[in-house]
């Protein structure tokens, strides 16, 4: 059976910052946890079982949601800021939520998709690294050069982002939302057809309504109640596709991730 691979980046409510406009911390955290509870109800009525990429900081100030997120879903590091990074960060990320969650933390993804070491990871106790697109993204990255597949990258496990198997055409959070959802399909199915995973992210802010910040046309365009719906369409017709499973979940069934390696991590 094929393995579907949700996962969700939940962060303070930052990327108008990106183009100017300042909000309060409040604000940020708000929309961002108003999203979550979105995207829960929303799970649960897909019958999905995804992977949630914390900020520390965001788990800090609301540890019960946190704990209520960790009943059925994994818990992962989305570092400890979303907004600054510091490799000594990896680390008291990963302890502050499994302090707060309960459960190991394995995974990480770096905000924005930025570089990260792949040695301060692994001394920091992570066993796999989610933060690849493996595509071209115009003034974030170009990544057509790295292997789409699962691969290793020294001691770590590379989960990358799903992306069509020859055009290298990314389906996550942006393409999901602003291209119809037949195209989106149709993506999925080439790379089903010659995978056994499909992975793909998005943002909980997204389902709450953003239209009236500065950002451009391509986030806010589809927002709010209008992509709740589109995401409920999506997520069902994923869920007849394969088996919603974590990331974790995924190495471990795959024999990529055995109980041994991660005791061994300490």
């Amino acid at each position: 059976m094929k393995q579907i691979l949700i996962s969700v980046d939940v962060e303070e409510f930052d990327i108008p910052e990106e183009y100017g406009q300042q909000i309060p911390l409040e604000e940020k955290l708000r929309v961002s946890e108003a999203g979550v509870r979105k995207t829960l109800a929303l799970f649960e009525e897909c019958g999905v079982r995804g992977t949630f990429f914390i900020t520390a900081f965001w788990a800090k100030h609301h540890p019960e949601l946190v704990r209520i997120i960790a009943q059925r879903h994994e818990i992962a590091s989305h570092a400890y800021y979303h907004d600054r990074f510091d490799n000594d960060d990896l680390l008291a990320s990963r302890l502050e939520l499994e302090n707060i969650s309960g459960h190991t933390v394995k995974g990480f993804r770096m905000p924005r998709l930025q570089p990260v070491s792949i040695e301060a990871l692994y001394d920091a106790g992570y066993r796999y690294d989610a933060s690849i697109n493996p595509t071209w993204l115009p003034g974030r990255y170009d990544n057509r050069h790295i292997s789409r597949h699962v691969h290793t990258n020294g001691p770590l496990w590379i989960m990358p982002t799903s992306v069509t198997p020859r055009m290298r055409l990314p389906v996550f959070w942006l393409s999901v939302k602003n291209m119809p959802l037949w195209f989106t399909q149709n993506c999925i199915t080439g790379i089903l057809a010659k995978e056994d995973y499909f992975s793909c992210y998005f943002h909980p802010w997204e389902l709450e309504n953003i239209g009236h910040y500065k950002l451009p046309v391509y986030v806010r365009r589809v927002h709010g109640s209008k992509l709740l719906e589109k995401m409920r369409r999506y997520l069902c017709w994923l869920g007849s596709k394969g088996k919603f499973v974590t990331h974790s979940d995924y190495l471990r069934e795959t024999g990529r991730l055995t109980i041994s390696t991660v005791t061994s991590a300490g």
